[in-house]
């Protein structure tokens, strides 16, 4: 499989989906855009630029990853996490913000969003070339929804959040590593990582989740090299068809690096 067999199998999953469907895919120096630059209800996804942020602080001394953050019974809410099960009074910095990527916990990520402001967060959003993307609420906060107040971003911003963290230039190493690291321990993998052969490749991922809305995202380290792949998809009736659609785009990417790899070994 090629480059342009592999964008017209992917053009074919998101054309099948029953929602609305973008996608941002770097890899092998080629890119393959589908709608990438519509903006979406961002889910969960939000939860990657204010990663960045908490970082870029660090980097600059502003902020202590050891740091213990206060937690009151009132900063403890449901969804995902397990923050709202733990008998805890604090927790370092970087414990948050483990619990915010791997678990998506939504209490620590609240008690973030406060801790850095939301005004930082955006001006690193602004300053990344996130065009499409804003924090404008906390997890669960569905009066902002319903007042307009919500959290959007675009396939294209966050493959930019994405590749942004991990190369060189924003951020020091230690934080690009930290970054990709707690991508790697992502407990959710019923998305994108399903069909990828992990003998073969590494995924770091980064799942979203609404009402209507499966999103997915991640960076897919094989051999030497990297790809940063994501998928976004609303209007669904059922999620069930958004996660398939999904599965089967990491299928394709799956069987596209294996011919890579494969070709490699003869080259």
């Amino acid at each position: 499989m090629n480059i342009d067999d592999l964008r017209d199998k992917l053009l074919e999953e998101l054309a099948g989906c029953k929602g609305r469907a973008s996608l941002f895919l770097e890899i092998e120096e080629e890119v393959v855009e589908i709608n990438s630059n519509d903006v979406y209800q961002s889910a969960s996804l939000i939860k990657l630029p204010i990663l960045f942020e908490a970082l870029r602080q660090i980097d600059e001394g502003a902020l202590q990853k050891e740091s213990q953050l206060a937690i009151q019974e009132g900063d403890k809410i449901g969804d995902t996490g397990v923050l709202q099960a733990m008998r805890v009074k604090q927790l370092p910095v970087l414990d948050l913000l483990s619990l915010m990527i791997i678990v998506s916990d939504n209490s620590a990520t609240n008690l973030m969003i406060d801790l850095l402001g939301k005004d930082s967060i955006n001006a690193t959003i602004f300053r990344l070339g996130m065009r499409n993307s804003i924090l404008q609420r906390k997890m669960l906060d569905f009066n902002a929804i319903q007042s307009g107040n919500d959290n959007f971003t675009s396939a294209a911003d966050i493959a930019l959040c994405l590749k942004e963290a991990v190369t060189e230039g924003s951020l020091k190493t230690q934080s690009r590593n930290t970054f990709h690291s707690l991508l790697l321990q992502q407990q959710f993998k019923e998305k994108l990582p399903v069909y990828m052969d992990d003998s073969l490749l590494k995924i770091g991922n980064k799942t979203g989740e609404l009402p209507g809305v499966e999103h997915d995202c991640g960076i897919i380290t094989y051999g030497e090299k990297q790809a940063f792949i994501v998928v976004l998809i609303d209007s669904l009736s059922e999620t069930e068809s958004g996660k398939a659609t999904i599965r089967q785009v990491g299928k394709h990417i799956n069987s596209f690096i294996q011919g890579v790899s494969t070709a490699s070994k003869y080259n």
